[in-house]
């Protein structure tokens, strides 16, 4: 393989696109799926951005490089894939959002085009104050303003598309092999769609009432501090849910884009695609919107494969993004170590991990996706979710009470991977170090709240 294409977006479900007979329109990314792998049960390393950005890069899990919330950005150590791909000699370049800490860090790249890094090198800094919970005072904004319209999200969209067509189109592309990784902001919210995406859908067929949220002590927690659906009415979320099918059907308009440079560049005969997004999003299921669960919807994401030699059909095995990193180096000849597996040659038998650290939870959350079970560990001696995924895909049936053998058979394969309460200890340690260093509890709360990274954060 000479080349390497990643096309990344953010928040979209692993149910949003028409190819998985989802709602919304996307016959761009549905065209790319009938010509290659779709890993039908591919988990992200963590339901929120910065942590999970930082697994990718690395092809490490949250917990082995301690990037464990919005407030702990990746900074180019440990070295990833892309320094291996760089120092291979390829172009390696990123077009779009990386969130990480700054551009001053060398993340592997030789050239990083529109980088959107996180708010002043330290981000979402409230995600630290965890031990306890402290209020989040904007969860309203999630409902204002929702429909059709114009943001800064998707301008900075539109400037990626233009960029990364630009970049493909350069005669130094034909001269030396290169791995381009780019990376959209939609369908992430605001949920603010352009007019000719949003009116695809129709609001009213939308709209609902509340989802009462699961009787679970971690989650009624994370309801509390997210607490975005009592914001909303039936009519606004049916806004709501038109305009992110809207930004649904917007960012494929940007990969059809993107695909149709490559075409149009004569490499994609040489070039392997693989697309996917951070993180899910939750879209009112369950009395939840947008991530910080672990619930299918924000932690399955899709996760597409394509290009010469790659044979179209379904895998159904777990898979995980960390597994991003071994496969763009063995598929570009390059040795590299990384925990993860190539995903050309895919494990039937895989257990894949996500976890969450992050704002909202006073106690970390980790998640073992093995064969059809799924087990969620919330640490400090909280009650365990045991969900049969074959049997019960929207996980409404907790099984972990009616199921004790399989609930020990989880224990036995999560151990294996991990210690979950030390896991947590060390999170909380590596945590409280960082607030000290923000100059502690106090001026982290004078620094005020934000709901998501600026477009302009560099």
């Amino acid at each position: 393989m000479r080349n390497v294409l990643v096309m990344m977006v953010d928040e979209m479900s692993w149910w949003a696109l028409g190819h998985t007979g989802g709602i919304a329109k996307t016959p761009n990314i549905d065209a790319l799926a009938a010509r290659g792998v779709r890993f039908t049960q591919a988990y992200t390393p963590s339901p929120i951005c910065v942590p999970t950005r930082a697994a990718i890069a690395t092809g490490q899990y949250v917990h082995q490089i301690g990037c464990w919330s919005s407030a702990e950005p990746y900074t180019g150590t440990p070295r990833g894939w892309a320094h291996a791909v760089r120092d291979a000699g390829y172009d390696c370049a990123s077009i779009g959002k990386l969130h990480f800490r700054s551009r001053q860090d060398d993340y592997g790249f030789s050239s990083s085009l529109e980088p959107i890094h996180v708010v002043n090198g330290e981000g979402w800094v409230q995600a630290l104050l965890r031990k306890p919970v402290e209020p989040y005072d904007n969860a309203q904004s999630l409902a204002e303003g929702v429909g059709a319209g114009e943001t800064d999200y998707l301008a900075f969209d539109r400037r990626v598309t233009a960029k990364a067509c630009s970049w493909l189109a350069e005669a130094a592309r034909q001269d030396r092999p290169w791995c381009a990784f780019v990376s959209w902001l939609a369908p992430h919210f605001p949920l603010v769609a352009p007019s000719e995406y949003y009116e695809l859908y129709d609001p009213a067929v939308l709209q609902s009432p509340a989802d009462p949220v699961p009787d679970h002590p971690i989650l009624n927690e994370v309801a509390a501090y997210f607490s975005h659906d009592q914001h909303f009415t039936p009519a606004t979320r049916g806004k709501a849910r038109a305009a992110y099918y809207g930004l649904c059907s917007f960012v494929d308009a940007q990969i059809g884009a993107m695909l149709q440079a490559l075409e149009a560049s004569g490499q994609a005969d040489d070039t392997l695609i693989l697309f996917t997004a951070d993180h899910g999003e939750m879209l009112g299921e369950k009395g939840f919107w947008t991530k910080s669960t672990l619930y299918d919807s924000a932690a399955r994401v899709p996760l597409i494969m394509a290009g010469p030699d790659v044979p179209a059909g379904d895998w159904d095995a777990p898979v995980s993004l960390i597994d991003l990193a071994p496969t763009i180096c063995a598929a570009l000849g390059i040795e590299a170590a990384f925990p993860g597996t190539d995903l050309r040659q895919p494990d039937p038998t895989r257990e894949v991990l996500s976890e969450y650290h992050d704002g909202g939870v006073s106690v970390g959350s980790i998640m073992l996706r093995w064969d059809h079970w799924k087990l969620v560990y919330h640490c400090e001696g909280h009650p365990a979710q045991l969900f049969n995924m074959a049997e019960d895909p929207q996980e409404t049936q907790d099984l972990s009470a009616a199921r004790p053998d399989i609930l020990a058979d989880g224990y036995a394969r999560l151990f294996r991977h991990l210690d979950p309460e030390a896991v947590n200890t060390r999170a909380f340690a590596d945590q409280s170090k960082r607030i000290a260093e923000l100059g502690g509890a106090d001026a982290i709360r004078a620094k005020g709240q934000f709901d998501y990274t600026p477009a302009n954060s560099r």
